[in-house]
């Protein structure tokens, strides 16, 4: 470990590799609320965050394992998963009264089609105002999950997934 009298040590969060600062700082000075996006594995969750000196505060939450509530029972971390969780939580925003948001990826490295942009493509189409660029969102054949029905023999699923997001639609208009 370097020592002397000019060397710094990073923060935390910065060493452990789960913030980068300089863009949450560019995020904060914004002064608008933040869309989190975190993905994993098996889940995708989002967040609408209003930042305060004392801490973040969470507004609004979704999480793709509530899907089951309005009839889907595909996994919950592929790209269908993600576009209806965002549909989901656009939704609940604009039902909460939010309107508006600046996208916050975190520390995931952006690629067009990935399923980052896919839940961000659902709060769009559920109506919240959120600055992108409309070339980054996936195809609608991987949003409908045709490739998943291709590639696991999974006969219904594009209807299956058209289902589920009516039944969002409808329960909260």
């Amino acid at each position: 470990m370097a020592t002397g009298p000019r060397y710094k040590v990073p923060f935390r969060r910065r060493r452990e590799g789960r913030t980068d600062y300089h863009q949450r700082l560019k995020l904060l000075i914004s002064r608008q609320n933040r869309l989190v996006i975190r993905r994993s594995a098996k889940h995708i969750r989002m967040q609408l965050v209003e930042p305060k000196p004392e801490g973040d505060y969470t507004l609004v939450s979704a999480i793709s394992t509530e899907l089951k509530k309005y009839g889907y029972e595909g996994s919950t971390g592929n790209t269908s998963a993600a576009y209806l969780t965002g549909l989901l939580f656009g939704k609940k925003a604009l039902k909460e009264g939010y309107e508006s948001g600046v996208l916050d990826m975190g520390l995931y490295s952006p690629s067009p089609g990935c399923r980052v942009y896919a839940a961000l493509m659902g709060a769009v189409d559920a109506g919240l105002d959120i600055p992108h660029n409309p070339s980054v969102f996936p195809d609608e054949e991987r949003v409908r999950g045709e490739h998943i029905a291709e590639h696991m023999d999974i006969p219904g699923f594009s209807e299956m997934f058209d289902a589920s997001k009516e039944k969002i639609l409808s329960d909260f208009s």
